[in-house]
Protein backbone atom coordinates (compact mmCIF):
# COMPACT_ATOMS: atom_id res chain seq x y z
CA UNK A 1 0.00 0.00 0.00
CA UNK A 2 3.13 2.29 0.53
CA UNK A 3 2.06 5.85 -0.35
CA UNK A 4 -1.19 5.52 1.09
CA UNK A 5 -0.28 4.22 4.22
CA UNK A 6 1.96 6.91 4.90
CA UNK A 7 -0.24 9.28 4.07
CA UNK A 8 -2.83 7.90 6.92
CA UNK A 9 0.15 7.79 9.05
CA UNK A 10 0.67 11.89 8.48
CA UNK A 11 -2.35 12.81 9.46
CA UNK A 12 -2.21 11.75 12.71
CA UNK A 13 1.36 12.54 13.52
CA UNK A 14 2.07 15.39 16.13
CA UNK A 15 3.36 17.94 13.27
CA UNK A 16 -0.60 18.48 12.60
CA UNK A 17 -2.51 21.71 14.14
CA UNK A 18 -4.53 19.34 16.46
CA UNK A 19 -2.68 20.24 19.81
CA UNK A 20 -3.52 24.21 18.95
CA UNK A 21 -6.84 23.85 19.88
CA UNK A 22 -9.09 22.89 23.07
CA UNK A 23 -8.71 19.02 23.47
CA UNK A 24 -11.46 16.94 21.46
CA UNK A 25 -14.47 15.97 23.51
CA UNK A 26 -17.93 15.89 24.32
CA UNK A 27 -18.32 19.38 23.24
CA UNK A 28 -17.30 18.25 19.76
CA UNK A 29 -19.45 15.23 19.51
CA UNK A 30 -22.67 16.81 20.74
CA UNK A 31 -22.27 19.82 18.24
CA UNK A 32 -21.45 17.08 15.68
CA UNK A 33 -24.40 15.28 16.92
CA UNK A 34 -26.48 18.73 16.52
CA UNK A 35 -25.32 19.22 12.72
CA UNK A 36 -27.30 16.33 11.44
CA UNK A 37 -30.19 17.13 13.90
CA UNK A 38 -30.52 19.91 11.43
CA UNK A 39 -30.07 18.29 8.26
CA UNK A 40 -32.78 16.23 9.19
CA UNK A 41 -35.74 18.41 10.80
CA UNK A 42 -36.18 19.30 6.65
CA UNK A 43 -35.02 16.02 5.48
CA UNK A 44 -37.20 14.38 7.47
CA UNK A 45 -40.41 16.35 6.65
CA UNK A 46 -39.52 16.13 3.63
CA UNK A 47 -39.06 12.46 2.97
CA UNK A 48 -42.42 12.23 5.09
CA UNK A 49 -44.75 14.69 3.93
CA UNK A 50 -43.67 16.34 0.91
CA UNK A 51 -45.50 14.34 -1.40
CA UNK A 52 -48.77 14.13 0.46
CA UNK A 53 -48.79 18.39 0.66
CA UNK A 54 -48.21 18.30 -3.15
CA UNK A 55 -50.88 15.94 -4.26
CA UNK A 56 -53.25 16.77 -1.14
CA UNK A 57 -52.51 20.64 -1.22
CA UNK A 58 -51.46 21.68 -4.49
CA UNK A 59 -53.40 19.03 -6.06
CA UNK A 60 -50.74 17.35 -7.96
CA UNK A 61 -50.88 14.15 -9.82
CA UNK A 62 -48.57 11.10 -7.97
CA UNK A 63 -46.93 10.36 -11.22
CA UNK A 64 -45.67 14.10 -12.03
CA UNK A 65 -44.54 14.33 -8.11
CA UNK A 66 -42.90 11.04 -8.78
CA UNK A 67 -40.73 12.08 -11.09
CA UNK A 68 -39.82 15.20 -9.90
CA UNK A 69 -38.80 13.62 -6.76
CA UNK A 70 -36.70 10.93 -9.23
CA UNK A 71 -35.23 14.32 -11.44
CA UNK A 72 -34.32 15.76 -7.84
CA UNK A 73 -32.40 13.02 -6.36
CA UNK A 74 -30.56 12.37 -9.56
CA UNK A 75 -29.57 16.42 -9.58
CA UNK A 76 -28.51 16.63 -5.96
CA UNK A 77 -25.98 13.09 -6.67
CA UNK A 78 -24.22 15.76 -9.37
CA UNK A 79 -24.62 18.76 -7.02
CA UNK A 80 -22.80 16.73 -4.11
CA UNK A 81 -20.12 15.65 -6.66
CA UNK A 82 -20.02 19.29 -7.62
CA UNK A 83 -19.84 21.50 -4.05
CA UNK A 84 -17.57 18.31 -2.95
CA UNK A 85 -15.23 18.90 -5.72
CA UNK A 86 -15.33 22.76 -4.87
CA UNK A 87 -14.71 22.58 -0.92
CA UNK A 88 -11.74 20.47 -1.78
CA UNK A 89 -10.51 23.36 -3.76
CA UNK A 90 -10.97 25.95 -1.38
CA UNK A 91 -7.81 26.53 1.32
CA UNK A 92 -8.56 26.88 5.47
CA UNK A 93 -9.07 29.47 7.27
CA UNK A 94 -8.85 30.69 10.92
CA UNK A 95 -12.59 28.55 11.35
CA UNK A 96 -11.94 25.55 9.16
CA UNK A 97 -12.17 24.54 5.79
CA UNK A 98 -15.89 23.14 6.17
CA UNK A 99 -17.40 24.66 9.77
CA UNK A 100 -17.61 28.35 7.59
CA UNK A 101 -19.76 26.83 4.60
CA UNK A 102 -22.39 24.90 7.28
CA UNK A 103 -22.65 28.48 8.74
CA UNK A 104 -22.91 30.64 5.46
CA UNK A 105 -25.48 28.25 3.85
CA UNK A 106 -27.62 27.33 6.74
CA UNK A 107 -29.25 30.22 6.19
CA UNK A 108 -30.78 29.91 2.68
CA UNK A 109 -31.06 26.46 2.81
CA UNK A 110 -34.01 26.92 5.35
CA UNK A 111 -35.32 29.73 3.76
CA UNK A 112 -35.70 27.70 0.76
CA UNK A 113 -37.26 24.57 2.56
CA UNK A 114 -39.92 27.22 4.10
CA UNK A 115 -40.69 28.53 0.93
CA UNK A 116 -41.02 24.89 -0.55
CA UNK A 117 -44.25 24.40 2.07
CA UNK A 118 -45.94 28.35 0.71
CA UNK A 119 -49.43 28.33 -0.94
CA UNK A 120 -50.64 30.74 -3.06
CA UNK A 121 -54.87 30.00 -3.16
CA UNK A 122 -55.97 30.24 -6.83
CA UNK A 123 -53.51 29.29 -9.12
CA UNK A 124 -53.24 26.85 -11.61
CA UNK A 125 -52.23 23.47 -11.51
CA UNK A 126 -49.17 24.32 -13.96
CA UNK A 127 -48.41 27.14 -11.77
CA UNK A 128 -48.18 24.76 -8.65
CA UNK A 129 -45.79 22.24 -10.54
CA UNK A 130 -43.92 24.79 -11.76
CA UNK A 131 -43.54 26.50 -8.31
CA UNK A 132 -42.92 22.52 -6.53
CA UNK A 133 -40.46 21.79 -9.27
CA UNK A 134 -37.95 25.24 -8.72
CA UNK A 135 -38.39 25.38 -5.09
CA UNK A 136 -37.46 21.19 -4.55
CA UNK A 137 -34.71 21.23 -6.96
CA UNK A 138 -33.18 24.72 -5.09
CA UNK A 139 -33.60 23.01 -1.75
CA UNK A 140 -31.83 20.15 -2.80
CA UNK A 141 -29.05 21.57 -4.50
CA UNK A 142 -28.53 23.75 -1.14
CA UNK A 143 -28.63 20.94 0.80
CA UNK A 144 -25.68 19.52 -0.68
CA UNK A 145 -23.65 22.98 0.20
CA UNK A 146 -24.73 21.86 3.72
CA UNK A 147 -24.44 18.11 3.95
CA UNK A 148 -21.24 17.96 1.71
CA UNK A 149 -19.32 19.73 4.49
CA UNK A 150 -20.70 18.63 7.39
CA UNK A 151 -19.95 14.95 6.31
CA UNK A 152 -16.91 15.39 5.32
CA UNK A 153 -15.86 17.47 8.56
CA UNK A 154 -15.31 14.53 11.09
CA UNK A 155 -12.00 13.22 9.73
CA UNK A 156 -10.86 17.04 10.91
CA UNK A 157 -12.16 16.99 14.17
CA UNK A 158 -9.72 14.30 15.79
CA UNK A 159 -7.39 11.74 14.38
CA UNK A 160 -8.35 9.74 16.49
CA UNK A 161 -9.65 6.26 15.02
CA UNK A 162 -12.23 5.57 18.00
CA UNK A 163 -13.31 8.49 18.38
CA UNK A 164 -13.88 9.09 14.94
CA UNK A 165 -16.30 5.81 15.39
CA UNK A 166 -17.87 8.15 18.19
CA UNK A 167 -18.59 10.81 15.77
CA UNK A 168 -20.69 8.14 13.62
CA UNK A 169 -22.70 7.20 17.26
CA UNK A 170 -22.87 10.43 17.45
CA UNK A 171 -24.29 11.34 13.89
CA UNK A 172 -26.70 8.66 14.36
CA UNK A 173 -27.84 9.79 17.32
CA UNK A 174 -29.23 13.02 15.96
CA UNK A 175 -30.55 11.60 12.73
CA UNK A 176 -32.68 9.64 15.09
CA UNK A 177 -33.82 12.40 17.53
CA UNK A 178 -34.97 14.46 14.20
CA UNK A 179 -36.25 11.77 13.10
CA UNK A 180 -38.37 11.24 16.47
CA UNK A 181 -39.19 14.81 16.20
CA UNK A 182 -40.94 14.92 12.68
CA UNK A 183 -42.62 11.69 13.33
CA UNK A 184 -44.55 12.05 16.34
CA UNK A 185 -44.92 15.55 16.43
CA UNK A 186 -45.18 16.45 12.71
CA UNK A 187 -48.65 14.74 12.22
CA UNK A 188 -50.29 16.59 15.28
CA UNK A 189 -49.40 20.05 13.81
CA UNK A 190 -50.06 18.97 9.84
CA UNK A 191 -53.19 17.69 9.94
CA UNK A 192 -56.21 18.40 10.92
CA UNK A 193 -59.22 15.91 11.22
CA UNK A 194 -57.43 13.56 8.99
CA UNK A 195 -56.88 16.68 6.31
CA UNK A 196 -53.20 18.16 5.40
CA UNK A 197 -53.98 21.69 6.17
CA UNK A 198 -52.22 24.31 4.00
CA UNK A 199 -51.48 27.01 6.70
CA UNK A 200 -50.46 24.03 9.17
CA UNK A 201 -47.43 22.78 6.82
CA UNK A 202 -46.77 26.42 6.61
CA UNK A 203 -46.37 26.65 10.08
CA UNK A 204 -44.75 23.37 10.66
CA UNK A 205 -41.78 24.65 8.21
CA UNK A 206 -41.07 27.68 10.31
CA UNK A 207 -41.29 26.11 13.11
CA UNK A 208 -39.05 23.06 12.19
CA UNK A 209 -36.84 25.35 9.97
CA UNK A 210 -35.85 27.69 13.26
CA UNK A 211 -34.80 24.55 15.65
CA UNK A 212 -33.07 23.58 12.19
CA UNK A 213 -30.67 26.59 12.13
CA UNK A 214 -30.67 26.34 16.00
CA UNK A 215 -28.59 23.06 15.42
CA UNK A 216 -26.72 24.25 12.80
CA UNK A 217 -25.18 26.96 14.97
CA UNK A 218 -24.66 24.93 17.58
CA UNK A 219 -22.88 22.25 15.18
CA UNK A 220 -20.94 25.55 14.28
CA UNK A 221 -20.08 26.45 17.57
CA UNK A 222 -19.00 23.82 19.19
CA UNK A 223 -17.20 21.45 16.68
CA UNK A 224 -13.59 22.69 16.16
CA UNK A 225 -11.35 21.23 13.00
CA UNK A 226 -8.13 20.39 14.42
CA UNK A 227 -6.40 18.49 11.54
CA UNK A 228 -5.11 20.63 8.11
CA UNK A 229 -4.79 17.89 5.81
CA UNK A 230 -1.14 18.06 4.75
CA UNK A 231 -0.54 19.49 0.58
CA UNK A 232 0.53 16.32 -0.83
CA UNK A 233 3.92 16.81 -3.25
CA UNK A 234 3.41 13.13 -4.47
CA UNK A 235 1.92 12.30 -7.72
CA UNK A 236 -1.88 11.52 -7.85
CA UNK A 237 -2.78 7.69 -8.23
CA UNK A 238 -3.93 6.56 -10.84
CA UNK A 239 -7.70 6.44 -11.79
CA UNK A 240 -7.49 3.48 -13.56
CA UNK A 241 -5.72 1.68 -11.02
CA UNK A 242 -8.48 2.90 -8.45
CA UNK A 243 -11.61 2.02 -11.19
CA UNK A 244 -10.08 -1.31 -11.63
CA UNK A 245 -9.91 -1.93 -7.69
CA UNK A 246 -13.56 -1.41 -7.65
CA UNK A 247 -14.17 -3.48 -9.97
CA UNK A 248 -12.82 -6.30 -8.41
CA UNK A 249 -14.00 -5.77 -5.47
CA UNK A 250 -16.99 -7.91 -4.85
CA UNK A 251 -18.48 -6.77 -1.08
CA UNK A 252 -18.36 -3.24 -2.11
CA UNK A 253 -20.33 -4.01 -5.42
CA UNK A 254 -22.67 -6.23 -3.81
CA UNK A 255 -23.37 -4.13 -0.18
CA UNK A 256 -24.11 -1.46 -3.10
CA UNK A 257 -27.05 -3.12 -4.93
CA UNK A 258 -28.37 -4.40 -1.75
CA UNK A 259 -28.12 -1.25 0.16
CA UNK A 260 -29.40 0.74 -3.01
CA UNK A 261 -32.24 -1.79 -3.33
CA UNK A 262 -32.75 -1.26 1.18
CA UNK A 263 -32.91 2.79 0.49
CA UNK A 264 -36.01 2.42 -2.45
CA UNK A 265 -37.52 -0.39 -0.13
CA UNK A 266 -36.96 2.14 3.34
CA UNK A 267 -38.02 5.57 1.56
CA UNK A 268 -41.26 3.79 -0.19
CA UNK A 269 -42.57 2.64 3.26
CA UNK A 270 -42.69 6.17 4.08
CA UNK A 271 -44.01 7.30 1.47
CA UNK A 272 -46.41 4.77 1.41
CA UNK A 273 -47.48 4.80 5.23
CA UNK A 274 -48.81 8.23 4.97
CA UNK A 275 -51.49 7.14 2.31
CA UNK A 276 -52.01 4.05 4.54
CA UNK A 277 -52.65 5.69 7.54
CA UNK A 278 -54.51 8.43 6.24
CA UNK A 279 -56.81 6.39 3.56
CA UNK A 280 -56.95 2.97 4.29
CA UNK A 281 -56.78 2.52 7.84
CA UNK A 282 -58.83 6.82 7.91
CA UNK A 283 -56.06 7.56 11.08
CA UNK A 284 -53.12 9.85 9.91
CA UNK A 285 -52.66 10.64 13.53
CA UNK A 286 -51.26 7.01 13.84
CA UNK A 287 -47.92 8.07 12.01
CA UNK A 288 -47.01 9.93 15.10
CA UNK A 289 -47.13 6.33 16.72
CA UNK A 290 -45.09 4.78 13.77
CA UNK A 291 -42.50 7.21 13.68
CA UNK A 292 -42.20 6.94 17.45
CA UNK A 293 -41.98 3.01 18.01
CA UNK A 294 -39.25 3.22 14.52
CA UNK A 295 -36.75 5.65 16.52
CA UNK A 296 -37.26 3.40 19.92
CA UNK A 297 -36.77 0.33 17.89
CA UNK A 298 -33.16 1.52 16.89
CA UNK A 299 -32.49 3.27 20.38
CA UNK A 300 -33.16 -0.17 21.95
CA UNK A 301 -31.53 -2.27 19.10
CA UNK A 302 -28.23 0.14 19.14
CA UNK A 303 -27.14 -1.60 22.91
CA UNK A 304 -27.48 -4.93 21.15
CA UNK A 305 -25.51 -4.53 18.06
CA UNK A 306 -22.12 -4.71 19.26
CA UNK A 307 -22.55 -7.81 21.72
CA UNK A 308 -24.17 -9.55 18.42
CA UNK A 309 -22.19 -8.43 15.82
CA UNK A 310 -18.95 -10.02 18.12
CA UNK A 311 -20.78 -13.17 18.66
CA UNK A 312 -22.40 -13.80 14.99
CA UNK A 313 -21.06 -11.42 13.07
CA UNK A 314 -22.28 -8.10 10.61
CA UNK A 315 -23.55 -9.95 7.80
CA UNK A 316 -25.26 -12.76 9.61
CA UNK A 317 -27.08 -10.13 12.65
CA UNK A 318 -28.02 -7.88 9.03
CA UNK A 319 -29.68 -10.91 7.41
CA UNK A 320 -31.30 -12.29 10.55
CA UNK A 321 -32.69 -8.51 10.84
CA UNK A 322 -33.82 -8.34 7.37
CA UNK A 323 -35.17 -11.96 7.14
CA UNK A 324 -37.31 -10.68 10.03
CA UNK A 325 -38.94 -7.71 8.84
CA UNK A 326 -40.08 -9.95 5.59
CA UNK A 327 -42.05 -12.18 7.43
CA UNK A 328 -43.34 -9.41 9.66
CA UNK A 329 -44.36 -7.51 6.21
CA UNK A 330 -45.57 -10.67 4.93
CA UNK A 331 -47.78 -11.81 7.87
CA UNK A 332 -49.29 -8.18 7.34
CA UNK A 333 -50.31 -8.85 4.73
CA UNK A 334 -52.30 -11.46 5.09
CA UNK A 335 -54.14 -9.96 8.23
CA UNK A 336 -56.12 -7.19 6.21
CA UNK A 337 -58.94 -6.60 8.29
CA UNK A 338 -56.04 -5.06 10.99
CA UNK A 339 -56.91 -2.40 13.39
CA UNK A 340 -54.53 0.36 13.19
CA UNK A 341 -53.46 -0.37 16.47
CA UNK A 342 -52.93 -4.04 15.87
CA UNK A 343 -51.10 -3.18 12.72
CA UNK A 344 -48.77 -0.88 14.75
CA UNK A 345 -47.87 -3.12 17.07
CA UNK A 346 -47.13 -6.32 14.66
CA UNK A 347 -45.21 -3.42 12.66
CA UNK A 348 -43.06 -2.38 15.33
CA UNK A 349 -41.16 -6.34 14.97
CA UNK A 350 -40.10 -5.49 11.24
CA UNK A 351 -38.80 -1.81 12.34
CA UNK A 352 -36.69 -3.85 14.91
CA UNK A 353 -35.57 -5.85 12.16
CA UNK A 354 -34.53 -3.71 9.58
CA UNK A 355 -33.41 -1.16 11.91
CA UNK A 356 -30.38 -3.66 12.70
CA UNK A 357 -29.93 -3.67 9.09
CA UNK A 358 -29.40 -0.15 9.59
CA UNK A 359 -27.20 0.31 12.26
CA UNK A 360 -24.87 -2.27 10.93
CA UNK A 361 -24.60 -0.85 7.40
CA UNK A 362 -22.08 1.64 8.24
CA UNK A 363 -19.50 -0.95 9.25
CA UNK A 364 -19.68 -2.91 6.26
CA UNK A 365 -18.51 0.44 4.52
CA UNK A 366 -15.49 0.29 6.61
CA UNK A 367 -15.28 -3.50 5.67
CA UNK A 368 -14.85 -3.13 2.31
CA UNK A 369 -12.96 -0.01 2.01
CA UNK A 370 -10.46 -2.32 4.01
CA UNK A 371 -11.00 -5.12 1.13
CA UNK A 372 -10.33 -1.95 -1.51
CA UNK A 373 -6.83 -1.59 0.02
CA UNK A 374 -6.23 -5.72 0.67
CA UNK A 375 -6.66 -6.01 -3.39
CA UNK A 376 -5.12 -2.65 -4.73
CA UNK A 377 -2.95 -1.48 -1.90
CA UNK A 378 -4.51 1.81 -1.91
CA UNK A 379 -6.16 3.41 0.91
CA UNK A 380 -9.09 5.57 -0.51
CA UNK A 381 -11.86 5.76 2.08
CA UNK A 382 -12.96 9.06 0.27
CA UNK A 383 -13.72 7.20 -2.79
CA UNK A 384 -15.07 4.07 -1.64
CA UNK A 385 -17.50 6.09 0.74
CA UNK A 386 -18.04 8.65 -2.40
CA UNK A 387 -19.57 5.44 -4.12
CA UNK A 388 -21.59 4.07 -1.03
CA UNK A 389 -22.98 7.65 -0.96
CA UNK A 390 -23.63 8.12 -4.82
CA UNK A 391 -25.77 4.61 -4.36
CA UNK A 392 -27.93 5.82 -1.41
CA UNK A 393 -28.67 9.07 -3.51
CA UNK A 394 -29.57 6.83 -6.85
CA UNK A 395 -31.89 4.79 -4.00
CA UNK A 396 -33.45 7.80 -3.08
CA UNK A 397 -34.07 8.81 -6.56
CA UNK A 398 -35.27 5.83 -7.62
CA UNK A 399 -37.96 5.54 -4.33
CA UNK A 400 -38.88 9.14 -5.20
CA UNK A 401 -40.47 8.45 -8.50
CA UNK A 402 -41.41 4.27 -7.51
CA UNK A 403 -43.16 6.36 -4.49
CA UNK A 404 -45.41 8.69 -6.62
CA UNK A 405 -45.96 6.22 -9.89
CA UNK A 406 -46.87 3.62 -7.46
CA UNK A 407 -49.75 5.51 -5.57
CA UNK A 408 -50.72 6.43 -8.75
CA UNK A 409 -50.73 3.36 -10.75
CA UNK A 410 -53.36 2.09 -7.38
CA UNK A 411 -55.96 4.72 -8.70
CA UNK A 412 -55.17 7.41 -6.14
CA UNK A 413 -57.43 10.51 -6.76
CA UNK A 414 -55.62 13.73 -5.79
CA UNK A 415 -58.49 15.63 -2.88
CA UNK A 416 -60.88 12.76 -3.10
CA UNK A 417 -61.68 12.22 0.87
CA UNK A 418 -63.02 8.68 -0.45
CA UNK A 419 -60.37 6.58 -2.32
CA UNK A 420 -62.25 3.70 -4.40
CA UNK A 421 -62.03 -0.27 -2.54
CA UNK A 422 -59.19 -1.10 -5.27
CA UNK A 423 -57.12 1.76 -4.30
CA UNK A 424 -57.20 0.92 -0.48
CA UNK A 425 -56.41 -2.37 -1.46
CA UNK A 426 -53.35 -1.50 -3.80
CA UNK A 427 -52.52 0.98 -1.00
CA UNK A 428 -52.24 -2.20 1.64
CA UNK A 429 -50.29 -4.38 -0.92
CA UNK A 430 -47.83 -1.30 -1.55
CA UNK A 431 -47.26 -1.30 2.19
CA UNK A 432 -47.00 -4.35 2.94
CA UNK A 433 -46.76 -7.32 0.48
CA UNK A 434 -43.89 -5.20 -1.72
CA UNK A 435 -41.71 -4.74 1.16
CA UNK A 436 -42.08 -7.92 2.06
CA UNK A 437 -40.53 -9.13 -1.08
CA UNK A 438 -38.18 -6.86 -1.32
CA UNK A 439 -36.61 -8.06 1.72
CA UNK A 440 -36.58 -11.05 0.86
CA UNK A 441 -34.38 -10.21 -2.37
CA UNK A 442 -31.92 -8.60 -0.21
CA UNK A 443 -31.15 -11.65 2.31
CA UNK A 444 -31.02 -13.32 -0.58
CA UNK A 445 -28.00 -10.97 -1.57
CA UNK A 446 -26.30 -10.87 1.64
CA UNK A 447 -26.74 -15.22 2.35
CA UNK A 448 -25.30 -16.18 -0.74
CA UNK A 449 -23.65 -13.07 -2.62
CA UNK A 450 -22.08 -10.51 -0.08
CA UNK A 451 -19.18 -12.96 0.70
CA UNK A 452 -17.32 -11.31 3.86
CA UNK A 453 -19.12 -13.48 6.81
CA UNK A 454 -17.77 -13.45 10.23
CA UNK A 455 -14.91 -15.51 9.92
CA UNK A 456 -13.67 -14.23 6.35
CA UNK A 457 -13.83 -10.51 7.71
CA UNK A 458 -11.77 -11.74 10.42
CA UNK A 459 -9.26 -13.58 8.20
CA UNK A 460 -9.22 -10.34 5.62
CA UNK A 461 -8.20 -8.24 9.27
CA UNK A 462 -5.63 -10.08 10.09
CA UNK A 463 -4.16 -10.29 6.28
CA UNK A 464 -4.78 -6.77 6.27
CA UNK A 465 -2.19 -6.21 9.50
CA UNK A 466 0.48 -8.49 7.88
CA UNK A 467 0.26 -7.18 4.66
CA UNK A 468 0.71 -3.59 6.07
CA UNK A 469 3.83 -4.46 8.08
CA UNK A 470 5.53 -5.93 4.70
CA UNK A 471 5.31 -2.53 3.02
Amino acid sequence: MGQAARKLTDISAPNTSETAYRPFGINDKLGYMFGDFGNDFFFMLVASFLMVYYTDVYGLNPAFVGTLFLVARLWDAVADVAWGRFIDTRKTGKNGKFRPWIFRMSFPLVIMGVLMFVHIPGMSTGFYEAYAFVTYILWGTLYSTVNIPYGSMASVLTSDPVERTSLSSFRTLGANLAGLIINVVGPMILFVNNKAVSDRFLFGAILFGILSLACYMACYKMSVERIVMPESDKERLNLGQTLKGLLKNKPLLWILIASLIFMVCFMLIGVVNVYLFKDYFGNAKALSIVGLLQSVAVFVGMPLVKPLVAKFGKKEVAASGILLAAVVYGVLYLLPNLSSTQFIGILAIAMFGYGLFNLVIWAFVTDVIDYHEYLTGLREDATVYSIYSMARKVGQAIAGGVGGFAIAAVGYQAGNPHQSQGTLEGIHALGTLVPAVVLVVIFLILVFLYPLNKKRTLQLAADLAEKRKTK
